[in-house]
């Protein structure tokens, strides 16, 4: 047997040898035999044929060093093709009436002036008093519109001002430190999931010293204003006749019949000018940059979108990663010195905002953040010349574009904490995504070694693919930019709190909360401080905590699942199924502020998201090429030693590795390749370091390919066909002398 099969395999290529020498074509129809291993040459079998083919089975890649790729990445995926967007189009009629459509009488009476910043913070707590108080929890500093309790009750961080007496003479006062011209007061109830209480009507008195008070009047008679009918829907009183005064004092007179006196509240009031006023009005502090600080809904957001792209046309273009469920566009912005492209070696970056419509901070801040980026650079700023020229980034003002229209009808002060947040089908997106977690976990204790499972590219389960997988249309097309495009570094903003969460942001044993690191937790570790230690408002020592964490003794950061638990984040997804590193940032208290507020909130966080996108460029990067044609090889792995979390190469070859300054060993393997492995600084300039690596085709793979294109066998390659064959034939003798003689 061994006799004719080496007689077979040295007639062709002796046959090869002699044609080619003397310079006469040859082709042969090869049928390559799986069964041998892949660091050998295949058994090649000659027929008369004068095509080449080539057959293979996926078995062929059983005992191969790399795995395929999932079948659910970019390169098994229809591709998903991002055109230029035309803003001058007009919104379609079916979406208007959709959206926008309210019943006559339906719209909200709109308040005269702002709120004085009792949910924002604004007003401090030595500004709060009252009558009296249940216990420290409910304290007067607690009586805040939308403030969010703990989760037991008896903690210091309940969720209202409660009073200790059930009678008429309570009251909940507030200091606005100046003259003011009071215009309404917006009332809610207890937060609670153990407790329901609210007020249900009440009065209001107005005072200049705290010792005379004034009773609002409807009249002749001492108004009485309407108040809440559950705990959590704000209800809106207008004063009749505005009063100027300093102080406000809120005093209920009825109440719901199984509950106490409790209640949450905003008052709304126009600052009188007072020059003998010691204190200044905090929201005479604006911002030295000349942006469109207001709320911007989806048409107004459109407008300024397009101005920005008129104004830059040479750096950013407009497009459309899908649509929500009611039709809305999801716009992206990116801005690039060549817009449009992925360039070799510069990174993609991407910041996301809107993933609960109603935490409406983020939206507005990448709005100012493109304004801002497009006058800096056509003014020479050398710090934003240099990120548009060496990135390539992309801004997704509104993930939830239905969640917002519906909580900006309502406005600031009476959406309340959760109109808005999910999606029209009432999906909240931030558990929307596949759960990759446990998936690899669950791998993981079957194999019990993590290291024979893949630790990144984790395909999507099919039972999340199905059309009737409860998926919505907002998160599949995040998904589909996320496989499209190979992002490198994002951040997910949201509002509610002041923190940075990093992955993982689920527990593995599914506990309400648990320190769950990644792999890259040190460099995850980094990122979430880069944000907060350059954000003005968590930098701030004497802050209050927003509502029942203290995340000031975390240095304003957090492991995600140590937190709370989120099944089906985006911050997980991304990570684990495709080569993108992303944190979220809670950028607020007041998850939808009043506009007075925004130039505040740019102030707080414009150095935090310039340097944060700066971050992208620290580690290695470089491109992983073949040795034969020079071309990129992509899907190829990027493996760190001692980081159990391996990355990919894009369709180019190009890579880019966040590490943490150090000396790395990393190996670089690809399909029918032989693997590569170097030393890779990374020092701690604010460039990445290059780390080009060159990979060698196996004989079996360049067989394959030549055959494929109906090329002509190279000696060489066919001198090492010979060499690996008879060396596989000397095993198997050798082999088969040992089983006779035992």
């Amino acid at each position: 047997m061994f006799g004719e099969e080496m007689s077979v395999v040295s007639l062709v290529l002796a046959i090869s040898l002699i044609c080619t020498s003397h310079g006469f074509p040859i082709s042969w129809n090869v049928t390559i035999n799986d069964e041998l291993s892949s660091n050998d040459t295949e058994l090649v079998q000659v027929n008369s044929s004068v095509n080449v083919t080539t057959s293979l089975n996926n078995s062929s890649l059983g005992n191969s060093t790399l795995a395929p790729p999932p079948t659910d990445t970019k390169n098994d995926t229809k591709s998903v093709k991002y055109n230029n967007e035309n803003l001058e189009e007009p919104i379609t009629k079916d979406v208007v009436r959709r959206v926008w459509y309210k019943p006559d009488g339906e719209e909200p009476e709109q308040p005269e002036c702002p709120p004085l910043g009792l949910e924002s913070l604004r007003v401090k707590d030595n500004q709060m008093q009252a009558s009296s108080s249940e216990r420290f929890g409910l304290g007067a500093h607690r009586g805040r519109l939308n403030i969010q309790s703990g989760i037991e009750d008896g903690d210091i961080y309940d969720g209202a001002w409660c009073a200790m007496h059930k009678d008429q003479y309570q009251w909940l006062q507030v200091d606005a430190r100046r003259p003011t011209r009071f215009t309404g007061v917006i009332l809610q109830g207890r937060s609670s999931i153990w407790s329901w209480d609210w007020v249900t009507s009440y009065k209001i008195q107005f005072s200049n010293d705290t010792y005379k008070w004034i009773t609002s009047m409807n009249g002749t008679e001492e108004a009485i204003f309407q108040g809440n009918e559950d705990t959590e829907t704000p209800v809106l009183g207008i004063i009749p006749e505005p009063m100027v005064a300093r102080y406000i004092r809120i005093n209920p007179q009825s109440w719901y019949e199984n509950g106490t006196v409790c209640l949450r509240a905003e008052i709304l009031g126009c600052p009188v000018p007072d020059p003998n006023n010691i204190y200044m009005w905090e929201t005479d502090q604006g911002s030295i940059d000349n942006l469109d600080f207001r709320h911007h809904n989806y048409s107004e957001m459109r407008k300024l979108m397009k101005a920005v792209h008129e104004e830059c046309p040479n750096i950013t273009r407009i497009y459309s990663i899908g649509k929500s469920y009611l039709g809305l566009k999801m716009y992206v912005m990116e801005i690039s010195d060549n817009p449009g492209k992925h360039e070799l070696g510069e990174p993609e970056f991407r910041y996301v905002a809107g993933m609960h419509g109603n935490e409406v901070v983020g939206r507005e801040l990448l709005l100012n953040l493109m304004q801002y980026m497009c006058r800096e650079y056509k003014n020479g700023n050398p710090r934003i010349v240099r990120l548009v020229e060496e990135t390539r980034i992309h801004l997704l003002p509104s993930m939830n574009p239905d969640g917002y229209e519906q909580a900006y009808k309502k406005g600031s002060e009476l959406s309340g904490w959760a109109l808005g947040r999910y999606s029209y089908e009432g999906i909240d997106m931030n558990h929307n995504f596949a759960d990759l977690n446990s998936v690899m976990w669950d791998a993981q204790e079957r194999e019990g070694d993590e290291k024979k499972v893949p630790n990144h590219y984790i395909p999507i389960p099919e039972y999340y693919t199905s059309e009737d997988a409860l998926v919505a249309l907002e998160t599949r097309a995040v998904i589909n930019w996320m496989q499209e495009i190979p992002f490198v570094l994002s951040a997910n903003l949201h509002g509610g709190e002041l923190v940075v969460t990093y992955p993982y942001d689920m527990t593995r044993d599914w506990a309400p909360k648990e320190l769950t690191p990644t792999p890259d937790d040190s460099f995850f570790r980094w990122l979430a401080t880069v944000y907060a230690t350059t954000n003005r408002v968590m930098l701030d020592p004497d802050r209050r905590p927003c509502h029942n964490e203290d995340f000031m003794r975390e240095n304003n950061i957090i492991n995600g699942a140590n937190w709370h638990t989120v099944p089906g984040s985006m911050n997980d997804f991304s990570y684990l199924h495709t080569n993108c590193f992303e944190v979220t940032v809670e950028l607020s208290c007041d998850k939808y502020p009043h506009e007075i507020e925004l130039p505040v909130e740019w102030e707080n966080n414009k150095e935090s998201l310039l340097v944060y996108m700066e971050q992208i460029h620290r580690g290695i990067k470089g491109v992983v090429q073949d040795k034969d044609t020079d071309e990129g090889i992509p899907d190829a792995i990027i493996a760190v030693d001692g980081i159990n979390h391996d990355i990919r190469t894009a369709v180019d070859g190009d890579y880019w590795r966040l590490l943490n300054p150090g000396e790395y060993e990393i190996t670089v393997k690809a399909e029918g390749y032989f693997p590569s492995s170097k030393m890779c600084r990374v020092d701690y300039d604010p460039h990445a370091s290059i780390c080009n690596f060159i990979l060698t085709k196996r004989p079996k793979q360049r067989l394959r390919e030549i055959l494929a294109k109906g090329g002509k066998i190279p000696r060489d390659l066919m001198l090492r066909l010979r060499q690996l064959r008879m060396r596989k034939l000397r095993a198997s003798t050798k082999a088969y002398n040992r089983s006779r003689r035992q």
